[in-house]
């Protein structure tokens, strides 16, 4: 399966300047890209990764890449599609930022080789006359004023746009300029939502160096359940970065995947090829209620951003959770992930179980608790209680699973004292 193939069936297609679709670029000989995220956030989420999925695809396909972290461009925060002003983050808080960001770009792309460059290291010097003369000078402000935000931001209703947001499109372009010149540069790729601020780095070039490049544009991805951007979780954004979406709650958030969502997101966010796909979607057809297309999607991405360890532990703790295992097939790194995810307290062997359900902020009270024991609302180690107190047979080493209802995440981990 050629590039170009591949990037249609997996549906990563969804603009480009090339005049064939880029038939002949993207199938021939090896080229190079750029691809940026800026630090406005100290980690990406699972809407960059999309598009770092379509990275993965080109390097595996021989083309050569270089990642850019915007040390410059976060310092003003890109405006497009934002109904406001952002504010501006410290020096201090972007350059923190960068360090997190270039360290998930080792960890996704740490199977092929890439370049890394920060356009700060060419905006910190630069004169703003200079920058004027030489850059300014072949940008249209009629083309600048055609963009969508710009012209809701300084409508009669609009927030109103600053100079320093509004320039922002310069800034972009000149990246894109830069990369041409000095690492022969000839493709961007973006999410749609970049689109317009790429088109002016392809018009850059053309008008200051009489050259040709190109964009190549991935869409956005839509929860087809809600028609809202995908990414978000009941808790907010699904991050890459562990300390802010634990690997488990990363794995769990898969798992939830629609029967309508999944096969979409397998084709988007993993690299099973077309057969291994297509067999999957078929067992997951004849028994859905195994939900065994979502656990190797989750396993596959919990893989890519992770790794194979964290994968691992977080596929054991919500087979714990879940009921499909007990809590003794946990080892001690899993079960310190499990310690993090849901409420850990500490009791006797044979305490009263209301207290237990009060200590672990399943119940709001004594009272509460009784009334969740006697609805049979209550399980301990996947059976249901009805009884008042604990027993030492309910611990197994010294543990036990408690949880109210049926959502997983309604449990709480009992430990001996």
């Amino acid at each position: 399966m050629t590039l170009l193939e591949e990037l249609t069936w997996r549906g990563f297609i969804n603009q480009t300047t090339y005049p064939d679709g880029g038939e002949a670029a993207l199938n021939g000989e090896s080229l190079n890209f750029y691809w940026g995220v800026d630090p406005s956030s100290d980690s990406m989420t699972i809407g960059n990764l999309a598009a770092a999925m379509l990275v993965k695809h080109f390097m595996h396909h021989g083309h050569h890449a270089v990642l850019l972290i915007g040390g410059a461009t976060g310092l003003i925060g890109d405006p497009d599609g934002k109904t406001q002003e952002r504010d501006l983050k410290p020096v201090e808080v972007i350059e923190s930022n960068k360090q997190k960001i270039v360290q998930q770009y080792n960890r996704l792309f740490n199977d092929q080789p890439f370049d890394l460059v920060d356009n700060y290291e060419w905006f910190k010097d630069m004169k703003y006359i200079d920058f004027l003369r030489e850059i300014g000078k072949h940008i249209p402000l009629n083309q600048m004023l055609g963009r969508d935000f710009v012209k809701t931001r300084v409508s009669e209703d609009g927030s109103g746009l600053s100079y320093a947001e509004f320039s922002y499109v310069l800034i972009q372009a000149y990246d894109f300029l830069r990369l041409y010149e000095d690492k022969h540069v000839t493709l961007q790729l973006c999410g749609s939502d970049q689109w317009g601020n790429c088109i002016a780095g392809v018009d850059l070039i053309r008008r200051k160096n009489g050259g040709e490049a190109n964009v190549f544009s991935t869409p956005l991805i839509i929860n087809k359940e809600n028609g809202q951007k995908f990414g978000k979780s009941e808790e907010g954004a699904v991050w890459l970065d562990p300390d802010k979406t634990s690997p488990t709650s990363f794995y769990q958030f898969w798992i939830n995947t629609s029967d309508e969502c999944v096969e979409e997101l397998l084709k988007i966010y993993t690299l099973l090829d077309k057969n291994q796909i297509q067999e999957l979607i078929d067992s997951h057809r004849e028994h859905p209620e195994n939900r065994l297309a979502q656990q190797r999607l989750a396993e596959e991405v919990t893989k890519i951003v992770h790794g194979n360890d964290a994968s691992a532990r977080a596929k054991a703790v919500t087979e714990v959770l879940i009921g499909k295992t007990g809590l003794e097939t946990l080892q001690d790194d899993a079960l310190n992930d499990l310690r993090s995810e849901i409420p850990n307290v500490k009791s006797d062997d044979n305490n009263e179980i209301a207290q237990v359900l009060v200590d672990s902020g399943l119940a709001t009270s004594k009272t509460n608790a009784r009334q969740l024991i006697e609805s049979n609302a209550i399980s301990i180690n996947g059976q249901k209680v009805q009884k008042d107190n604990l027993e030492s047979s309910d611990f197994i080493n010294g543990k036990l699973l408690i949880r109210r209802g049926k959502a997983f995440k309604d449990s709480a981990l009992v430990e001996i004292s």
